[in-house]
């Protein structure tokens, strides 16, 4: 379990221009109004999903409406940034841009990511891998493998050393 409770005011936008944020914002409340029924409920998911399309739209990124994302999640440049259905991302994780959390060829079982875990610009993290709490994995990094604890993940394919403090 993580140490802290998600940090909701990371995904609140601060500005309308918030392309990150906003779509984060449309994926949040598209989620919320899942199971309920009613018209109005109805109108309200068809109008997350608008939003939502815009945004990816506006951000070029392929995150879906039913994406398991921990709260908390930071996505400063969120250009190109693509997350499977399937893949977990524990919560205040942080995702730069052109990010890739997917399969590979060979199993049809998606990451999970752990909690306060930073990824860095045009890393991909790809097949049944578990990247632990408070990892980091370095641009441009490949993970095909497990990532302890606290480790940093560099190099492609990656490997895991221990985090300089």
């Amino acid at each position: 379990m993580p140490d802290t409770p998600p940090d909701w005011s990371r995904e609140v936008p601060v500005r309308f221009w918030d392309p990150g944020r906003r779509l984060l914002r449309s994926i949040r409340q598209y989620q919320a109004l899942q199971g309920h029924g009613g018209v109005l409920s109805h109108l309200a998911r068809k109008r997350w999903v608008l939003a939502h399309r815009f945004w990816s739209v506006v951000t070029q990124a392929d995150i879906p409406l039913t994406a398991r994302l921990g709260g908390g999640l930071l996505m400063p440049h969120p250009n190109g940034i693509v997350i499977h259905p399937d893949a977990d991302i524990g919560i205040n994780c942080m995702i730069f841009q052109q990010v890739t959390v997917g399969l590979v060829e060979k199993s049809p079982i998606a990451p999970r990511i752990g909690a306060q875990v930073d990824i860095g610009a045009g890393a991909k993290v790809l097949g049944p891998v578990s990247v632990g709490d408070h990892a980091r994995i370095g641009a441009n990094a490949v993970v095909t493998r497990d990532i302890p604890a606290g480790m940093v993940a560099t190099g492609i394919p990656a490997t895991a050393r221990p985090r300089r403090t």
